[in-house]
């Protein structure tokens, strides 16, 4: 069993987006997932209501802004999951701080835009923050290239700019339509394109991140 926590103190740099996304990755390897949606907007909650496909299965909304109802779902979800998903909100640090508290591994997204890798910063601050309070190696942080345009010179050194943070850079997730196409039907890129390069991105993802927790 894993918790993984994606978390970012900046809207619109696809929290959300990869959190669904991983959940089809982790249940085509054969675990059973749970979704829990952290933020007051619920965009998980919604993306799952568009349809009847995988998300619509495993999305659980948390309340408002209660870390206590976000601990109490997390000790549930992780009794009956192999794989727990928590989708943070932006501009909440403490309901960021608490996940990064239970979570095995912290998801930090980056888009290409300056301002993202500067909302970044505290993102990572908080994640070291949690960390230091466990007094433990968890959780393991890794950063993910977000909505990247491979054919801009912002998003071909995103992955650089990264690096430099001095955390370990998993594969990257364009900015692609087939991702909002999936969105509008209520389904993950799995289920909506599974021959695209954008399914192929998560995928790899996925797999980075299951070398991860293999390793404890």
């Amino acid at each position: 069993m894993a918790i993984i926590a994606v978390a970012g103190q900046k809207g619109g740099i696809g929290k959300s987006t990869i959190a669904g996304n991983l959940a089809a990755e982790f249940a085509a390897m054969g675990r059973t997932v749970s979704v829990l949606d952290a933020d007051p907007q619920h965009s998980l909650t919604a993306w799952a209501d568009q349809g009847e496909g995988l998300l619509s299965e495993c999305v659980e909304k948390v309340s408002g802004h209660s870390t206590d109802d976000l601990r109490d779902k997390v000790r549930r979800a992780e009794k009956n999951s192999d794989i727990v998903l928590i989708d943070t909100p932006p501009g909440m640090p403490e309901m960021a701080y608490q996940a990064a508290l239970v979570a095995d591994l912290v998801l930090l997204p980056c888009g290409p835009s300056p301002l993202d890798l500067f909302a970044l910063k505290e993102a990572l601050g908080l994640a070291l923050k949690a960390r230091a309070q466990r007094r433990s190696k968890k959780p393991r942080i890794r950063f993910v290239p977000s909505k990247v345009l491979m054919n801009t010179n912002l998003g071909r050194n995103l992955s650089t700019s990264l690096e430099n943070m001095g955390k370990k850079v998993l594969p990257p997730i364009g900015q692609r339509v087939v991702v909002a196409e999936a969105v509008m039907t209520g389904l993950t890129v799995a289920e909506y394109a599974p021959s695209s390069v954008s399914h192929h991105e998560f995928q790899q993802l996925a797999k980075a991140i299951d070398k991860i927790l293999a390793r404890g």
